[in-house]
This record gives C-alpha cells, sequence and structure tokens, in this order.
C-alpha cells in the first residue's frame, strides 16, 4: 500500500495566494498526483523548503491541458493566460495533469 504524501511544495510567490485561502487547487503531473482526498499535508516553499500552512486534500482529478479554463483560473487566483503559461512552463508538452483541490486547515 502506498503512503499518501505528507508534503507539498509550491513556488514562493503562490504561498500568500494559500495562506489568504485565494488559492484552493493546484495543477500537477501523474508524478505528484497521488495526494489522498481527506489527508492533511504540509505546505512548504519550493525555493526554501519554508513550511507555509497545512491543507487538506478535497479531491484529485485527471485534467487535460486544454481543458483549463476561466474557473480553473479563478481557483488558482492567477489570470488564465498566466496560469496556462506557467503550467506550460512547468510541464512541457504535457496534455494529462491532475487538479488537486485544498482547503487551509
Amino acid at each position: 500500500m502506498t503512503i499518501a504524501p505528507s508534503k507539498i511544495t509550491f513556488f514562493e510567490f503562490l504561498t500568500p495566494l494559500i495562506t489568504a485561502g485565494k488559492k484552493t487547487i493546484t495543477i500537477r503531473d501523474e508524478a505528484e498526483s497521488h495526494y489522498v482526498p481527506g489527508t492533511q499535508v504540509e505546505v512548504f516553499t519550493l525555493e526554501t523548503d519554508k513550511k507555509v500552512c497545512e491543507i487538506k486534500i478535497l479531491s484529485v482529478e485527471p485534467l487535460l491541458f486544454d481543458e483549463i479554463n476561466e474557473f480553473h483560473a479563478e481557483q488558482e487566483a492567477l489570470p488564465l493566460d498566466e496560469l496556462k503559461r506557467l503550467i506550460a512552463e512547468i510541464y512541457p508538452n504535457l496534455d494529462q495533469l491532475y487538479v488537486i483541490s485544498y482547503k487551509l486547515v
């Protein structure tokens, strides 16, 4: 049995959006799709590995890059074009992604 991940990292510039409760999803690739709904996860900054807060995973659902829309952008607290550019930069040429929904603990 796989142990549910207990840590997740975000770019430092995104962490204030998380702690303010404005960013409520993250879009990741398959390697980071193993979070388990109902589990509590510690949030760290990617650059400095500094603990920011804790979140509770609500759901993990498959999402194609072309399906990223205004609703996702709203949940990511980013403009849609910026969100798509950022995702394409992090996961170049990757169509199959996952939406991880969460809430602050």
